[in-house]
C-alpha cells in the first residue's frame, strides 16, 4: 500500500507576466482544488525548478525559466509535498496543451486571486504575488 510519502513531490510554477499570474483549471478537481498553478510530479533526478519549467510546457505550451524557489510545504488539502517556483515566460502563448489534465487557463490579476482560490495561497507565494503584481 502506498502512502502520500511514497509519491513524488509536486512542483508548481508561479508565472507572472504583464501584471497577472497564470492559473490552470484541472479537468478533474482535487477536492476543493479547481484552479491552481501549472504543476506536476517531480521526476527522479529533477529539481523542483526543472519540474516547474517542464510541467508548464507540458500543460500550457508556455516556455518559462525558473527564477527562484519560493518555498516548500505539505499541502493542507492533498497531503502532498509541494514546491513553488517563481517563473518568467520566455516564449509561447499559454493554452490548454494537455486536454486530458486541463480544461482552461486564465491570467489572473491580484484582485481576482481570491475568486479563483478562495481558501488562500501558501504564504510565501502570496507574499511573492503581493510584490510582483500591481494591486
Amino acid at each position: 500500500m502506498t502512502s502520500t510519502t511514497d509519491k513524488p513531490g509536486i512542483s508548481a510554477a508561479i508565472i507572472v507576466d504583464e501584471g497577472r499570474v497564470l492559473m490552470v483549471r484541472r479537468r478533474i478537481s482535487e477536492g476543493e482544488l479547481m484552479w491552481q498553478f501549472p504543476a506536476g510530479g517531480i521526476e527522479p533526478g529533477e529539481t523542483p525548478e526543472d519540474a516547474a519549467v517542464r510541467e508548464t510546457a507540458e500543460e500550457t505550451g508556455l516556455t518559462v525559466k525558473a527564477v527562484r524557489l519560493l518555498g516548500q510545504r505539505v499541502h493542507p488539502k492533498t497531503g502532498r509535498e509541494m514546491s513553488y517556483t517563481a517563473c518568467e515566460p520566455i516564449e509561447g502563448e499559454a493554452r490548454v496543451a494537455d486536454d486530458e489534465e486541463l480544461d482552461a487557463v486564465a491570467w489572473v490579476t491580484h484582485g481576482e486571486i481570491k475568486e479563483y482560490v478562495p481558501y488562500g495561497l501558501f504564504e510565501p507565494v502570496q507574499d511573492y504575488l503581493d510584490s510582483a503584481l500591481p494591486h
